[in-house]
C-alpha cells in the first residue's frame, strides 16, 4: 500500500502559464531571474488554491516590494525574492481543502502510478484538527473510496475564511489566517525603513515564514518563534533607521 502525502513546498514545479498568469508575473519582473522563476511556480499554485483574486493580492505585495527595493537599494533583488517565498508559504497553508486538492492533483497521482505501478493501493492518512477536538487521538486510514469526499472538499474551498468555513474555527486555522495579514504589515514596515544599511535585516525579516513549520501544536510553537525573532529584527530596523546619518541642508 502507498501512503499518499501532500507535496513539500520545495517540490513545486513550474507549469505552462496561462495568459492571465503571464500578465501577473510580467507585471513584477520581465527579465529571466530567480524572482521570475519563483513567481512562475507560485502564481498558478495560488490560483488553484483559492482563485485569481487571491493570486493578484500575492502579486501586488511582491510588486510593491520589488519597486521599493529598486528605488531604495538599486541593484538588489533579495528582498523581493524573500517576500515572494514568505508570503506564498503563509497564504498557501495546508488546510482541509488544500489537502483534498493535493490528493486529487493529477501530476501527483501520475507520479504514484509511475513509482509504484498502476495497481498500487493508495491509503490516505488524515488527522484534521476538528477530529482531534472531538477526541480522536490517532490518524484515520482511508482508501480510495474516500476520493469523492476529497472532490467535495476541493469544490468547497471558496468557503475558506468565511463564516461558513467550519474547519476555519480551529485555533491553528485562525492563527494561519491571521498570520498572512500580520506578515504583510511586517513587510510594509520593512519597506518603509529600507535602505542600504537595513537591507540585510529586512531580507531576514521577510524570510521569517521559513521557520513556520509542522502541524497543529508544533506549528503554533513555531509561530511563537516567528514572533520572537520578528520583534528582534523590527527593533534592529528601527534602531538602524534612527541612527542613520542625515544629510545636512546647505
Amino acid at each position: 500500500a502507498v501512503e499518499a502525502a501532500t507535496r513539500p513546498a520545495g517540490e513545486l514545479e513550474a507549469a505552462k502559464l496561462s495568459d492571465f498568469e503571464h500578465a501577473l508575473v510580467d507585471g513584477v519582473v520581465a527579465e529571466d531571474s530567480e524572482l521570475r522563476r519563483l513567481l512562475e511556480v507560485r502564481v498558478p499554485e495560488l490560483i488553484a488554491y483559492q482563485g485569481r483574486a487571491y493570486a493578484e493580492r500575492y502579486v501586488e505585495l511582491v510588486r510593491d516590494v520589488r519597486a521599493s527595493e529598486a528605488e531604495r537599494t538599486p541593484g538588489r533583488i533579495e528582498l523581493a525574492e524573500a517576500a515572494a517565498r514568505g508570503l506564498f508559504k503563509l497564504m498557501a497553508y495546508k488546510d482541509e481543502y488544500e489537502v483534498a486538492r493535493l490528493h486529487l492533483d493529477e501530476a501527483e497521482r501520475a507520479r504514484l502510478r509511475s513509482d509504484f505501478g498502476p495497481g498500487a493501493k493508495v491509503k490516505f492518512n488524515i488527522h484534521p484538527p476538528f477530529l482531534r477536538a472531538l477526541g480522536l487521538k490517532r490518524k484515520l486510514e482511508l482508501g480510495t473510496w474516500f476520493v469523492p469526499a476529497f472532490r467535495l472538499l476541493r469544490s468547497l474551498r471558496r468557503l475558506r475564511g468565511t463564516p461558513f468555513d467550519l474547519f476555519g474555527y480551529a485555533r491553528v486555522r485562525r492563527v494561519e489566517r491571521g498570520l498572512v495579514g500580520e506578515y504583510r504589515a511586517l513587510v510594509s514596515e520593512a519597506m518603509e525603513r529600507l535602505g542600504p544599511e537595513t537591507h540585510a535585516t529586512a531580507v531576514e525579516l521577510c524570510d521569517l515564514p521559513d521557520v513556520v513549520r509542522g502541524y497543529e501544536e508544533i506549528k503554533l510553537a513555531s509561530v511563537e518563534r516567528f514572533w520572537e525573532r520578528a520583534a528582534e529584527l523590527l527593533a534592529q530596523l528601527r534602531s538602524a533607521e534612527a541612527t542613520a546619518p542625515v544629510a545636512s541642508e546647505r
